[in-house]
């Protein structure tokens, strides 16, 4: 593989679905951690309960619309259920509580029990709800081009997918940048650094808490969406390490900003895929597989990722004031 390839190859991931997914679900972490300092371990599970909610009533002939608004549906129930009993705990009960209810959505999603709603463990096929969004792109039948890159305009991990996923992180990123610098904003910081004296200001922390667990889950749930549509619903491909991953891109980019979440997400899978494209261009497979390949790419990441912790704990954009791991 020669090197223009590779860094086509890992350039194409600033501008793919997978990435502009990632950013949405860290979207929503940073609205949880980085405005209200809610230790969310389960925004795996806000994306699982977007997918299902879209895939399973697109199969059953919803319109786009009815599909997206149960999947915020069941995002808000979702963030009701755990936030009710919760959000009164510290911040380690609730990271344990909210990563147990993501892996209860899963087990539930691939038990053989809801086969006939959620596909068991075998999930849902793109081709049983996908049809009405490609339906609705006014792109026409092809491929195209653009600058390095070719794909398809309509179906699969198309162009389509792009346009509106991008699009989708755009809007997620200016209302953030609103809600930061809102009244309702300053109260959620507020409860991040001390939430006994916004208690003491007459404020309702428990409702703050739940608006934030909300919002930040609904941009989770339309992220499982995006994450979904280049390919089936898969329970175990929405399970811890998504979660994982998100809080990675988070603190890379830098909590409590507006864009890190994004250049968070951007850095992690073009460094990610230009580390595994370059070591499978230039160490043959006697040396290495490429399984070996797969893990020594996230071992270099990782190790990547405790650099950025020892020496800029606040990440790429963080204000080390305003947050940061020892504050």
């Amino acid at each position: 593989m020669d090197f223009l390839t590779i860094i086509t190859n890992s350039l194409g991931e600033l501008i793919a679905p997978t990435t502009a997914a990632y950013a949405l679900a860290a979207i929503g972490l940073n609205i949880h951690f980085g405005m209200t300092g809610l230790f969310n371990m389960g925004q795996a599970g806000f994306m699982l309960l977007g997918a299902y909610g879209f895939a399973v009533t697109q199969s059953m002939g919803w319109s786009i619309l009815g599909s997206l608004c149960m999947a915020l549906f069941l995002s808000f129930l979702f963030a009701l259920l755990l936030g009710i009993p919760t959000l009164k705990l510290g911040p380690d009960y609730l990271s344990m509580v909210t990563l147990a209810a993501a892996e209860i959505v899963r087990i539930i999603g691939r038990s053989t029990a809801m086969t006939k709603i959620t596909g068991g463990s075998g999930g849902i096929s793109p081709q049983d709800f996908t049809s009405k969004f490609e339906a609705l792109s006014p792109l026409p039948d092809g491929q195209s081009t653009f600058l390095l890159w070719t794909y398809s305009n309509n179906t699969a991990n198309s162009w389509w997918i792009r346009i509106v996923a991008w699009v989708l992180v755009g809007i997620a990123l200016f209302l953030t940048w609103r809600w930061f610098n809102s009244p309702w904003g300053r109260v959620l910081k507020g409860i991040r650094e001390d939430e006994n004296a916004v208690r003491s200001l007459g404020k309702s922390v428990t409702r703050f808490k739940i608006q934030s667990l909300f919002l930040g889950g609904a941009f989770g749930a339309l992220a499982g969406i995006i994450f979904v549509l280049p390919r089936s619903v898969q329970p175990d491909s929405l399970g811890r390490q998504v979660t994982f991953y998100t809080w990675t891109i988070l603190l890379m980019g830098g909590a409590a900003t507006v864009f890190g979440p994004l250049i968070g997400s951007c850095v992690l899978w073009v460094a990610l895929t230009l580390i595994k494209e370059f070591m499978r261009g230039t160490i043959p497979t006697t040396v290495i597989s490429s399984d070996q390949v797969e893990a020594l790419g996230w071992v270099i990441m990782g190790v990547a990722l405790m650099c950025i912790v020892i020496f800029r704990p606040q990440g790429i954009l963080g204000d080390r004031k305003e947050l940061a791991f020892n504050a």
